[in-house]
């Protein structure tokens, strides 16, 4: 970030914090400058409606489904759990949705080697598939992330051995919810009956 400072008339800063005289600056880098500016504030307008609609939302459907508890006399604890809504007519529809940020503890290290054992024991035996599924599983990307659902997906394979067994609980163990995340999505029915869901965000125009 750069410190905030005052700008003399006819002058510039420049990324490097430099105060440069416009009469020195050319013409295409000041038309550049102009747009950006003019484009990021205006980006950084919409973005603040976006998500004053989307607390609105959030509040409104909260404040719904807590009404329709009070109907059967129930008390809802908390704003968890998801909830569709869908309009009279059908055609319109509206999504909150919870989604859980998860990461993996130290266990994670255990229930690899577990199956790291495995595979060596079954090196013989064992198809070339399986090897390369563990190894995709535990595999990183660019920036080091282990991917959730691949290592989860282990849990699903039918191996009644116990050292597997074992890793698999590990995995189920190591499995830890840091945070959460409330969305607020909506759908419009088209022509051939699907929902498709309305975009609130640019980037995906």
């Amino acid at each position: 970030m750069q410190d905030t400072q005052i700008i003399p008339a006819g002058f510039r800063q420049d990324a490097q914090g430099r105060l440069v005289p416009i009469n020195q600056i050319k013409e295409i880098d000041l038309e550049r400058d102009s747009i950006v500016n003019e484009l990021l504030a205006e980006a950084k307008a919409l973005a603040g409606q976006v998500a004053t609609f989307k607390r609105k939302a959030l509040g409104e459907v909260q404040a719904f489904v807590e009404l329709s508890a009070e109907r059967y006399g129930a008390s809802l604890g908390g704003k968890k759990g998801n909830v569709t809504l869908t309009s009279y007519d059908g055609r319109g529809q509206l999504v909150r949705a919870l989604a859980n940020s998860v990461e993996f503890d130290e266990r994670l290290l255990a229930a690899k080697a577990l199956i790291d054992e495995c595979l060596t024991e079954w090196s013989e035996g064992a198809r070339p598939e399986l090897k390369t599924i563990v190894h995709d599983a535990f595999s990183t990307d660019k920036k080091g992330n282990l991917a959730t659902h691949k290592i989860l997906s282990l849990r699903r394979m039918k191996i009644d051995d116990p050292k597997w067994l074992s890793a698999m609980e590990a995995i189920s163990d190591a499995l830890q919810v840091t945070g959460s995340k409330t969305y607020v999505r909506f759908y419009e029915r088209n022509e051939d009956g699907q929902y498709v869901q309305l975009s609130l965000d640019p980037t995906e125009l």
